[in-house]
Order: structure tokens, then sequence, then C-alpha cells
């Protein structure tokens, strides 16, 4: 196989359009792309023309004759996605079709777009706009700083994945597109004056709120969510003073999903490890000093529905040392079992899974740092007087509690999305309802005019980061259809007074040259340091840093 997709593929699609002999699946058009853990290249089909390598916007992917050894467990991965022989039995076009772009016919003015929120969702919807001559696309986001979860949420010794942001950061660059960061919409700007400067505004706020652990104690002291920790760790101001402490010799991680995995490793890793990354000081410093030893992920089911996906557990197995609890072996074992020769592409990533836990230890090999793996262990509660001191599961088929004694729980148990002022909410599936992301009524089904949605306020929380490109290509499509049939009224006020009304409400708004500033001046402080980028941690530093 002369290449091979690693773990930080993002999904997005690039490198299937760039492939001159369609071998990298699923594409975007094919059925399972939007639940596909990654993506795979056929090894019967793929020529190592490297134009993948080169289209790949997070550097994933790598021949196979440099492969490090903690990536070889992809090749196998890979291989197994295509049906036995590769190619000769995987139908598929010589060239993958390339999705058309949205085509605005009606040249009445500029066509006035407001994004709200610059994370992924957000920038590909940009993107996506400005494949036009004549649109304009002010993207709004509350902090001074771009590319939401991309900058706030990515494990810090996942830098490769964190490279999406040098794509972002070409979109911002196109003629058409202007930032208003530092900017709160609904605080220094509503929804009614937003459509009063725009054609239309696409929010793309994301699923902002974890979900909480709801059993007693889970408010003690040493009780947090798994990313409210993530984002301690990439210095995220609203989290820098995260009173996290690490004094006490095992955590326990509630869930098991990719989040989860992500914490468990980066609280096992060697911390010099994460010294030349962009991880905050503060946790630098607290992770350098810390007494953990083992953490725990524990999963509420059986290790049949693990919710991480395989390219993550292979990247905790090869990082750090994994151990499988004693008492979900024989879980494991009858999982497997239960499978049987099942050839569905489904029981296939199931199977898979399975065997890489079967095939992990019950014991550490020593007294390092290792991440215990637990099943069918529900939480009942935390118990402690002034802070966490364990927490106490129900085992399923006990009727005695099991006790795990930690100065630190973690709960990853999912996203919810939090309602977006003047926008309709669906509270039960946690999303604006929307059709083909044009905002529409719940009740008569009536679209809410020239509003739209992206991303995971969309479609919930579900997906990776080059998910939300294919699901902003359907909204763009939405608002140029509903633009072309003269359904979006022309804007009431022009550009400069959008500029105007932004600067008397919040004079320290952040525009493209600040974030620039910005930018430059992390870089420059990570250089100094022989680090990545050392990021300022709070508003006021990153406001100082845009007006230099």
């Amino acid at each position: 196989m002369p290449h091979v997709v690693t773990q930080s593929c993002c999904s997005d699609g690039s490198c299937v359009f760039a492939c001159p002999v369609n071998c990298i699946h699923p594409t975007p058009d094919e059925p399972d792309f939007l639940t596909a853990e990654m993506l795979h290249i056929d090894p019967a089909a793929c020529v190592d023309c490297g134009a993948c390598v080169d289209a790949c916007p997070v550097e994933a992917i790598v021949p196979d004759t440099k492969l490090a050894p903690k990536q070889l467990p992809f090749l196998e991965l890979n291989a197994s996605y295509f049906p036995k022989g590769g190619r000769k039995k995987w139908y598929s076009p010589m060239l993958a079709p390339i999705p058309e772009a949205p085509h605005i016919k009606a040249r009445r003015a500029p066509l006035r777009v407001a994004v709200v929120g610059s994370g992924p969702a957000g920038m590909y919807a940009a993107d996506e706009l400005l494949t036009q001559a004549d649109v304009e696309v002010n993207v709004f986001d509350r902090l001074p700083t771009p590319y939401g979860l991309v900058r706030a949420g990515v494990a810090p010794d996942h830098q490769r994945t964190k490279h999406v942001a040098k794509l972002f950061d070409t979109i911002s660059e196109q003629n058409g597109f202007a930032f208003y960061l530092n900017v709160q919409v609904g605080r220094d700007v509503t929804h009614a004056e937003l459509l009063r400067h725009h054609h239309a505004v696409i929010y793309a706020v994301g699923a902002s709120s974890d979900r909480r652990l709801a059993v007693p104690g889970a408010e003690l002291p040493g009780s947090f969510t798994a990313t409210e920790f993530v984002t301690w760790v990439n210095a995220l101001p609203d989290q820098a003073e995260l009173p996290v402490r690490l004094d006490h010799e095992r955590a326990v991680i509630v869930g098991n999903g990719n989040v989860a995995l992500d914490v468990a490793r980066v609280l096992t890793l060697d911390p010099e490890s994460l010294a030349g990354t962009d991880i905050s000081q503060t946790a630098l410093t607290a992770l350098r000093a810390s007494q953990v030893r083992e953490v725990v992920v524990v999963g509420r089911r059986g290790p049949e529905f693990s919710a991480f996906t395989m390219p993550e557990l292979i990247g905790l197995t090869s990082a750090v040392e994994v151990v499988l609890d004693p008492t979900a072996r024989e879980l494991v074992l009858s999982a497997l079992a239960a499978i049987g020769d099942s050839t569905a592409k489904e029981s296939t990533v199931r199977r898979e899974k399975l065997e890489l836990l079967a095939a992990l230890p019950t014991r550490p090999s020593g007294s390092g740092r290792h991440v215990r793996l637990c099943y069918q262990l529900t939480p009942v509660r935390a118990v402690g007087a002034d802070r966490v001191e364990g927490v106490e599961f129900a085992a399923e088929g006990s009727s005695e509690p099991t006790l795990i004694p930690a100065g630190l729980l973690l709960t990853s148990i999912g996203y919810r999305a939090l309602p977006v002022q003047d926008l309709p909410f669906d509270e039960a599936a946690s999303i604006v309802p929307n059709k083909d992301g044009r905002v529409v009524d719940p009740a008569t089904g009536a679209a809410q005019p020239g509003t739209y949605v992206v991303g995971w306020i969309k479609r919930g929380p579900s997906g990776f980061i080059g998910t939300n490109k294919s699901c902003s290509r359907e909204t763009v499509f939405t608002l140029v259809d509903d633009y072309n049939r003269g359904l979006l009224p022309e804007p009431e006020a022009g550009a400069d007074q959008l500029e105007k009304l932004v600067r008397q409400r919040r004079p320290d708004a952040v525009d493209r040259q600040g974030w620039r500033n910005i930018n430059a001046a992390e870089l420059a402080r990570g250089h100094r340091a022989s680090r990545v980028r050392d990021k300022f941690t709070s508003v006021s530093e990153m406001v100082a840093a845009a007006t230099v």
C-alpha cells in the first residue's frame, strides 16, 4: 500500500477530490461518508502519486515506507475497509464526482452574509460562499481568536490535527472576508441588527454545553467535564483558572468517547512530550507535578458500545500503556462471539475494535502511569467531604456498589447546544429546527427569513472536523437558492454602517489584521520558548496584542 491515512484524519474530503484514480473512500457522495470513523486508501488502486498528501489539511496521509512504528496498525486498518482483493471487487468511477458549487444567478448587489461562530462549520460556510464573486462574508466570534475547538478543543499532542487552522487562515485571507472577533452576537449586536446589514445570517455556534453527570456529589471540587479539562489544557480564557488538582494517584473519567481518551492520554503522557506543543503553561506545570498514576475510563454499557473510534483507540495504545479491567475481558470475548462471522461493514469495524481490546493486558507492566478501561459500571455518586475522594458505581449483575478511590472526576457523556437568542430551539434534539440548514418554525414549518444554521447547532453533536464541510455546503446551497428566488430582502444598511455600529458597541473588536497580530505574537513567544506556540490566556492580553 503506497499511502496510508493515519489517526489525525479530519474527513473533510479534500484528498478524495485530489486523487486521480478515486482510491480514497468513502467519498462524500457515498452513503457511509457521514458516519465513517476515517477515510481509507484502497491498497490495490493507489498509484503512489502523492496528490492526497498535498491536499490533506492535517498532514494525516503518509507513505507506507515512512510510517512511524505507532502508525503501523493503520496499514491493516486501511486495507480491511476494502473487500479482499481491493479494487477488483470495489465498484467506483475513475474519478470521484466533484461537488457542484452554489451558483448565484441574481446579480443585484454583493451578497452579504454574517456568519456567527468561527469554528470549522463557520469557516467552511464562509469558504463555500466565497467560491462566488461579489460575495461579502463577515464572521463574528465572542473570543478575540478564531477557529473554535480547533484551537481550544484538540489535544495538544495532536498538533497535526490543528494544522487545519492553516486552511482556515487561507480562507480568511480571501477577498470579501472580514472578521469581527471579540464581538458577542446577542449582547454587542442583535440578530435583527445583523439582518439589517446582511441578506442572511448563518449561525455556526456548535453545541457549547457539556451534558452534566446528574448524581449526588457531582458538584464537589475536583469534578469537571472533560471539555472543561481540554479547554483548560488549551489555554481557553474561560477556563484558564480552572482549579484542577492532580495530587491524587487516580483519576476517573465517566464516558468513553474520543474526548475521554484524549483526556486519559494527556493525563498519562510524559509531560515533557507536551512541552514543545501549544499547551497552556499552567496545565504543563500541573502535569509535571502530577501524582496521577492511573486513569480509569468507565463505560456504562458493554465494550461493543464503546463510543471511541478505532483510530483514537490505536492512538491511545500507541502512546501510553492501556490495560483492560479483568472484569471486562469476559464481556469483550462474549461480544466478539455475538458478532460471529458477520461481514457487514458495521460489524467488521466493531470486531476490529473488540479484537484490539481483547489483546490488551489486564495488569500494568509496572508502576508507571497507565489507563484502565472498565465497562458496565453506572455512576451512583461522587464521595468526599471537601473534594472528590472517590466515585461509587453500580456494577451490572451485582447488588454491591463498587467504589473507585480518585481525586479527580471527569465526565464525558456528550454535548448539548444552548438556545440561540431570537431563534427557535428544539430542547429534545438540542438543535435549532431547520430544513437543509434553513431555520424553520417547529410548529408551522415556516422559514425564518434570512436565518440559517450549520454544524452541531444544525445536526447535533456528530461527525469530525471535516464533516462540517459537506454540512456547510448543504446550508450554503439552500441560502443561495433562497437568494436566487428573491426570498432574501436587500440589507437596509451598508457595510460601512456595520463597521461603525460594531465599533460603537465594542471598541476593542478584533479584525483580520488584529488576528494576524495575535497569531504572530503567539508564534514568536513560542519560538523563544522552543514551543510551537505560546498562547495568551486572557482576553485583555489578546486585545493588547491585536492592537500592536
